[in-house]
């Protein structure tokens, strides 16, 4: 009789230790989604080698990234693909437009089950355009698009390379013609890795020549703070594994006196602009200047 007790009582411990184990691998798996999708590729790797259910998340995580570069924050998922090695995409923090740096922020969300959490970076916007048209301060056209000549946003006098676009003080909306590329991308892309070149950004869809196609968007630098980042990438490069994607745009003005001059570096926050490759004779994109920032166009 006292041995079946003994019997019936170890059944139970037995059964409330795996109950409890069960909780805390359940509370532990909770847990981890919720904190993996903030680590870097490199930290999410390390991890996964601690346990299997860590390495199950891990690699979960690791798929939802392939998917999609832009976290979302893009109306079209762009994803990677690696036909070369084993890597399986290159970590960067995105950001669909230009920013003014923020030291405050060195971790995004990224690869989660839920989009509960926001990828979107904080940080503050700079306009552009109404600093450029003298006098114009917003239009008052419903639609800019049926009389783009009339709409004082539509261009920038004199400089006849830089393109215009309308700002936050303008009565239109989102879906007026002339704000094309501030509606994000629209065209089907993909991440490809090269076996000579790296990683590389393909159109997955036939492109209409003089589409566009994304914004080059990164942090947008003072020219001092430029020169002290590119002193340090230069540093960074000698070793062959380091390339920086920091962007010096030059227009000059009419006064023939002056240079507009932006810094975008998309070394470390940046969108998929980061990834077209450079070309000696152009290749098939052109870039031109725009009053949100520097945009890629179909040649």
């Amino acid at each position: 009789m006292q041995r079946a007790v003994s019997k019936k009582c170890l059944k139970t411990n037995e059964a409330e230790e795996e109950g409890e184990e069960e909780h805390l691998n359940s509370g532990l798996l909770h847990c981890a989604h919720l904190v993996l999708p903030w680590l870097t590729s490199l930290e999410l790797a390390s991890i996964s080698l601690s346990c299997k259910s860590l390495n199950a998340t891990s690699k979960s995580i690791t798929l939802r990234r392939i998917l999609d570069a832009s976290r979302s924050l893009e109306k079209i998922p762009i994803p990677f693909h690696n036909p070369i090695d084993d890597r399986p995409y290159a970590f960067f923090l995105y950001t669909p437009t230009a920013i003014i740096p923020n030291c405050h922020f060195k971790r995004q969300y990224w690869g989660s089950i839920s989009n509960t959490q926001s990828g979107h970076i904080e940080s503050e916007s700079m306009n552009l355009v109404d600093d450029w048209v003298g006098g114009v301060f917003g239009c008052d056209c419903e639609n800019c698009g049926e009389f783009e000549s009339q709409c004082p946003c539509s261009s920038v006098d004199g400089l006849e390379d830089v393109a215009s676009e309308c700002g936050p003080r303008c009565s239109c909306g989102l879906e007026c013609d002339n704000r094309v590329t501030q509606r994000g991308i629209s065209v089907r892309l993909k991440i490809m890795r090269d076996e000579k070149k790296g990683w590389g950004l393909y159109a997955d869809e036939l492109i209409q020549e003089g589409a566009f196609v994304c914004e080059y968007a990164g942090e947008l630098l003072t020219t001092g703070e430029a020169r002290r980042r590119q002193k340090i990438y230069d540093a960074r490069a000698k070793g062959g594994r380091f390339a920086s994607s920091l962007l010096v745009v030059r227009e000059h003005l009419p006064s023939g006196n002056a240079c507009l001059r932006m810094n975008i570096d998309a070394t470390w926050i940046g969108n998929v602009a980061r990834f077209i490759n450079h070309s000696c004779d152009g290749g098939n994109l052109v870039t031109r200047l725009n009053g949100n920032g520097r945009h890629w166009v179909i040649n």
